[in-house]
């Protein structure tokens, strides 16, 4: 079945009544809302209720809403936390509606931690951006001369990033600076690394059993109240992640073409061709390109799990308010 087809799965009723948040009015008796860019978050004391919205964010911007994003990147980032459970504890708790994680609550790390296979992106932090701006010793790392866009790296490498406030850029960073400057312990960098390229080479090895090349991803660490190292936020998305189809990569990089991206860098390319690479206001998202973006990430979804999306009703707000309230007051 051609991703996108699943029975009662609607793309033209889901952009016509996109799912672009709650209403903090609407659980205000249970929690107070915060509204991240992509995320609706109510924070109910030990626990919080992260809310998948089907806003899509690219360049720290809110570009516009990508029918069933919320459900996929909800569910997906479920399906993979159960199987990297052995590898590192992580924050979730259940997921009562397909766009609710109930998470424990943790201390995030202040950094983002990255981990790339390729020299690629269209991003300021990205390899290849910085790489063709001519710089060779970034994050850490000395590059040599003559690389090419997409070219494989040795091994795949951590290149850390800050955590932007709202409307700010991420910034590049280098290990030692984050253990240098106290933004994160040695002893708990030094386990967060582990665990990072532990938990990509599990993502790899299942992209490829399902015909993706996972490239390159952005993972989120937090502690427990004990001081334990949890990761957070979510794992191997369309949103987080960089996926290529695998079965075409060398054909097209031989024939000097793009990679077939089936994430979010398809939006941030086609985006980059109309002149918007992050400063000043971005132009709207299309209902074409919102379309385009839905299906890539259905296939993400439907070739990792196996199974077709199995469509949540739109409009969304009612349900996922009621599988909050159900979750905090049973």
């Amino acid at each position: 079945m051609p991703p996108g087809k699943a029975p009662g799965l609607d793309l033209g009723r889901a952009m016509a009544s996109p799912f672009t948040g709650i209403d903090p009015a609407s659980v205000e008796d249970i929690g107070p809302v915060v509204r991240g860019k992509v995320r609706d978050v109510v924070d109910l004391g030990d626990h919080l209720a992260l809310i998948a919205t089907d806003r899509l964010s690219a360049f720290d911007r809110v570009l516009g809403t990508v029918p069933y994003r919320g459900q996929v990147l909800n569910q997906l980032s479920a399906w993979w936390f159960d199987r990297i459970a052995d590898l590192v504890p992580t924050h979730m708790v259940v997921t009562p509606d397909p766009n609710v994680m109930i998470a424990r609550r943790c201390r995030p790390l202040p950094v983002e931690v990255v981990v790339r296979s390729r020299l690629t992106g269209s991003t300021g932090t990205s390899l290849w951006t910085l790489y063709a701006a001519g710089a060779r010793h970034v994050y850490g790392i000395r590059f040599p001369d003559g690389l090419r866009k997409n070219d494989p790296l040795p091994q795949p490498i951590i290149t850390p990033t800050t955590k932007g406030a709202s409307g700010a850029h991420d910034r590049p960073i280098t290990e030692s600076d984050i253990v240098e400057g106290g933004l994160v312990a040695d002893g708990t960098w030094e386990e967060v690394r582990s665990v990072a390229l532990a938990v990509f080479e599990r993502g790899r090895q299942a992209a490829g059993e399902a015909g993706l090349a996972l490239v390159d991803t952005k993972y989120e660490f937090g502690l427990d109240p004990d001081g334990g190292v949890v990761i957070i936020d979510e794992v191997h998305t369309p949103d987080s992640s960089r996926f290529w189809r695998s079965a075409t990569v060398e054909k097209r990089r031989a024939a000097g073409a793009e990679p077939e991206n089936l994430d979010k860098e398809l939006v941030r390319l086609a985006y980059a061709a109309q002149g918007f690479t992050g400063d000043g206001d971005p132009p709207p998202l299309g209902s074409d390109l919102a379309a385009r973006a839905a299906r890539a990430y259905l296939e993400v979804f439907e070739a990792l799990t196996r199974r077709p999306l199995a469509p949540a009703p739109y409009p969304a707000a009612p349900r996922v308010v009621a599988a909050v309230c159900a979750y905090h007051r049973p």
